[in-house]
């Protein structure tokens, strides 16, 4: 079993003066502790130093970075490993990428945590570090664990602001930051780091930017016309939502109405609404807004819009009808785990189990932790 707390899985030994793994081995200073990685089934006092490899102790070391970054030997430390693998930093930022994008999310955090101590002013790994508990909490989201999610949400605006106050600038910790702040439903905040990364790049050449910079540069741009031509940064608006997100739909309606009265155009702001009248359970003119959301520009290409429209039309009873916006969501967005989970749900009030769930079990193989679907799964006893 894993220790609760990881430093618990390695030793502290001082080796002898004459002691070396190799002739090619790392250099260790003896009268300094190492850290070393217990092996699997060791008992308590059973270290064999014959048996040491030189993996237990980077290993050992990589979890001091990870965990034990204060310790008064780090800076040595952190020589040694450096000593041992020039390109750890980059061996180690390809692992962790490689294991966030299968969703092998603890490794993946463990890896960043140790590459965050090893070089702690290295602002790139402060910024993968904010795009990783993004897509962490993102993923959480999808699994319904929302408090996790926000926890995760909170982790990457801390690095993201740490990243935005890097020196020299890193222009796309801006770029970045903005996506992370337009989720947020904070156009404000979007607004400006997308102003700043435009500022950051206007003097850099087309031929210096390449391909992907060109994008980028377009891509903030198009974000900022959008925010500007509906108001979006209006303080209304993320009054609004700020005050539904936690609880306070009456007040947050009031927010929003009063936007809608300045900018009756913004399918954003009309969802907004429908979203809020959905919580407090007045389906039919949540409906009304959501169905407004639609005729707005760019409000029909909006997956949740029509999730939302199913919800309220279940509330209804009129399962034929949620089928189909349930249908119409899903074709926009075929794996979002979401739309499945209520698709099983419509198939439970349909009356066809074994329908339901094949679609908690689609969701399972996109994110097999998720809860609701695990636990709707287990109530069918399947």
């Amino acid at each position: 079993m894993k220790p609760v707390n990881p430093l618990e899985s390695i030793y502290f030994i001082t080796l002898p003066e004459d002691y070396a793994l190799s002739k090619s081995a790392m250099h260790i200073d003896p009268s300094i502790p190492l850290p070393v990685q217990k092996k699997d089934g060791d008992a308590a006092g059973s270290f064999n130093m014959s048996e040491l490899t030189e993996e237990q102790i980077l290993s050992g070391l990589l979890t001091v970075m990870a965990y034990d970054s204060k310790n008064e030997h780090i800076q040595y430390y952190r020589s040694v490993l450096k000593n041992a693998r020039p390109n750890i930093k980059k061996e180690l930022s390809e692992a962790a990428i490689l294991k966030a994008k299968n969703e092998d999310f603890e490794l993946a955090e463990e890896i960043f945590t140790a590459l965050h101590g090893f070089d702690p002013e290295d602002m790139a790994i402060v910024l993968n570090m904010a795009l990783f508990f993004d897509q962490r909490a993102d993923s959480y989201r999808r699994s319904g664990l929302h408090d996790d999610a926000d926890a995760y949400d909170d982790s990457a605006l801390r690095y993201y602001k740490d990243a935005m106050n890097a020196e020299p600038e890193l222009p796309d910790a801006f770029f970045n930051a903005g996506f992370f702040y337009l989720k947020q439903r904070n156009y404000r905040e979007a607004k400006n780091c997308f102003e700043t990364y435009l500022a950051l790049t206007c003097d850099t050449k087309d031929e210096d930017l390449g391909e992907n910079g060109i994008y980028k540069k377009n891509r903030a741009q198009e974000i900022l016309n959008d925010i500007q031509n509906r108001n979006m940064d209006d303080e209304h608006f993320k009054a609004a939502y700020d005050l539904i997100n936690r609880g306070e739909e009456e007040k947050g309606l009031d927010e929003i109405r009063q936007f809608l009265q300045k900018q009756p155009d913004v399918w954003n702001a009309w969802f907004m609404l429908g979203w809020g009248l959905r919580k407090v359970g007045r389906y039919d003119d949540a409906k009304q807004a959501f169905e407004k959301s639609l005729t707005c520009e760019g409000g029909e290409e909006n997956a949740d819009t029509y999730n939302e429209l199913a919800i309220c039309a279940m509330e209804a009873n009129n399962l034929a009808e949620a089928k189909k916006q349930l249908e119409k969501a899903l074709s926009i967005t075929p794996e979002s785990t979401k739309i499945m989970s209520n698709l099983g749900y419509l198939a439970l009030k349909e009356g066809n189990p074994a329908v339901a769930a094949s679609y908690f079990q689609a969701v399972l193989e996109f994110d097999p932790n998720d809860k609701i679907a695990q636990a709707e799964l287990a109530k069918l006893d399947m």
